[in-house]
């Protein structure tokens, strides 16, 4: 089996992600001190794979997720990370009080290089949803908050949530590009991934 090293100190994100990717691959977490900039999801997860390639001299992918209430234009959008340690999933459910729109795009976008140097590639997933009040275990953050279809990620099943989330939407898209690389021979055997 093909290994990728992914920058997470989650290991709940770990079990998750290699269930989705049904063995294609196995990612293996390590943990890096990456800051973050301030900028556009897909360009915050491109600077993190390429200062995460560099630092492990490696192939490697990481995941960047952002939660984008419409009501307010797409914030707390990649900043998620910040404003749910500051307010908690409450007061991410105070932000929209004064809004009738309660609806809110889940995204997960992961970035991979093949290694140094090497241009990072996007792979992006994204899943409509609305903010309601927590229901469900927090294992993940803000997911007790954003219902899809009647259900709060924290509340769907294992399966059920590995088979559409905003997760799955991007490793799909990953593991097609995977599929296609190896069909045209890009990747051997013996390459790292």
């Amino acid at each position: 089996m093909k290994t990728l090293k992914f920058v997470t100190g989650n290991p709940n994100k770990i079990i998750e992600v290699n269930a989705i990717l049904h063995g294609l691959i196995h990612v293996e977490p390590v943990a890096l001190d990456i800051p973050e900039i301030q900028e556009s999801l897909e360009e915050i997860a491109k600077d993190k794979c390429r200062r995460a390639a560099e630092m492990i001299r490696g192939p490697v992918i990481v995941e960047d997720s952002a939660l984008e209430f419409h009501a307010m234009n797409g914030l707390p959008g990649p900043y998620i990370k910040y404003f749910l340690e500051s307010l908690g999933n409450d007061g991410l459910n105070k932000l929209l009080y004064a809004y009738s729109d309660k609806s809110a795009e889940a995204v997960c976008t992961f970035a991979f290089s093949a290694g140094p140097e090497m241009e990072p590639l996007v792979f992006q997933g994204r899943l409509e949803g609305k903010i309601v009040p927590a229901r469900g275990p927090p294992i993940f953050g803000w997911e007790p908050i954003f219902e899809h279809q009647g259900e709060t990620l924290a509340e769907m099943a294992h399966e059920k949530k590995n088979k559409l989330s905003h997760r799955y939407q991007a490793l799909f898209k990953f593991q097609e590009w995977l599929a296609q690389a190896e069909n045209r021979s890009l990747l051997s055997e013996g390459d790292p991934i």
